[in-house]
């Protein structure tokens, strides 16, 4: 195994105290002071995360537009400049290579993918190129951190020129921040308002240590991978090798929202409009009924039939009750639907509700 990568900010994070794991090949932090307290922090405040791990590459040439449309299910030629989407790219079969974010700069793309699969990924991306196509990985000189939280925007505001208030969801600019070039994008992975800075790896400490301080008087503190995974959950927002994989297709896990089975032919298509006629289980958010808290792996029950299987869980600091996202077969994925879980050998009942389990956050503020 080779060891791990880390990332411009690791020393960054042992000064403050990071409790430090190795995470898609890179050392970073779980937590510095605790998991539901920065989970807390993020609801009500603001967060910083170190999340430099992820993979970018730049895709360019005169068939780049093309070439994404073919890979990826959601619809690339819809983008305008300045915006990005959510996707997916999937194999033949119609399980799931990696998700990801797709960005149209003005003569090029650049896609972002999970850390545990940036070779898988660019490995397929390169075997499915067609026409001009050149696909450059920019994951080590590109840094990325996110602020996330009700109080982000104030607290980022005071670092650029950019006024942050005309940048919608899910679009972005290249600006500042704190006088060193960045992406500054909005879309976030906790329901929560926010945004992530894309910038080198030589000026992220700076951008990094400016925004904590631009942030003191705000509440902001640094956040790590625990309650990025809690926040996460609690919006039923997917993570790869847990909720979605090569086993799944985008349909079931209820991500047909991004997968655009009108658009002409993508990898994937025919699996995926057969597999919409025929969906046999679905990924549904369940609730504990009482103390107990579902994690990845254990079975679910009706009565004595075994339905499905939790993929991800956690004790929400939120609603302060297990919770947990899972596949149950059809057609028992109602919400409403009384479940038992089998933790270690103890039957638990619980309930399918519908998502997400926090709703309070400011998102869309």
């Amino acid at each position: 195994e080779m060891s791990d990568k880390k990332t411009p900010l690791y020393y960054t994070h042992i000064d403050l105290g990071g409790n430090m794991v190795s995470f898609g090949g890179f050392l970073l932090p779980t937590h510095y002071s605790g998991i539901n307290h920065e989970h807390m922090i993020v609801r009500s405040k603001a967060g910083l995360f170190d999340v430099s791990h992820m993979g970018e590459f730049i895709i360019s040439g005169t068939d780049a537009e093309t070439f994404l449309q073919k890979v990826t299910v959601n619809d690339v030629q819809s983008l305008e400049v300045g915006q990005a989407h959510y996707s997916a790219m999937c194999y033949e079969h119609g399980g799931i290579v990696d998700d990801l974010l797709v960005y149209k700069k003005e003569d090029e793309f650049m896609v972002v993918v999970n850390a545990s699969n940036q070779e898988k990924d660019l490995a397929w991306l390169t075997s499915n190129i067609q026409g001009n196509v050149t696909i450059k990985d920019i994951s080590d000189k590109m840094a990325l951190i996110a602020i996330q939280g009700p109080r982000s925007r104030d607290i980022l505001q005071m670092l650029t020129d950019s006024n942050l208030s005309n940048l919608s969801f899910y679009h972005f600019i290249d600006g500042k921040v704190s006088g060193r070039e960045a992406i500054i994008s909005r879309t976030g992975y906790t329901g929560e308002l926010g945004y992530e800075i894309y910038s080198s790896s030589d000026d992220i400490i700076n951008i990094w240590t400016q925004i904590m301080d631009a942030g003191l008087d705000h509440g902001i503190e640094p956040v790590g991978l625990g309650c990025r995974d809690t926040l996460r959950m609690e919006m039923k927002y997917t993570l790869y090798g847990n909720d979605i994989d090569e086993t799944t297709n985008p349909i079931e896990a209820g991500l047909g929202w991004i997968t655009r089975l009108k658009k002409d032919e993508f990898i994937g298509k025919e699996a995926l409009l057969k597999a919409k006629k025929n969906v046999t289980r679905r990924l549904v958010c369940i609730e504990m009924a009482e103390k107990a808290i579902p994690r990845n792996g254990y079975p679910i029950f009706i009565d004595e039939e075994l339905v499905g299987v939790i993929t991800s869980g956690t004790m929400s600091p939120s609603l302060e009750k297990g919770i947990g996202i899972g596949f149950v077969n059809t057609p028992y994925t109602e919400a409403g639907t009384d479940l038992i879980i089998d933790i270690r050998g103890k039957k638990k009942p619980a309930v399918i509700v519908k998502p997400p389990f926090y709703t309070k956050g400011s998102l869309m503020d």
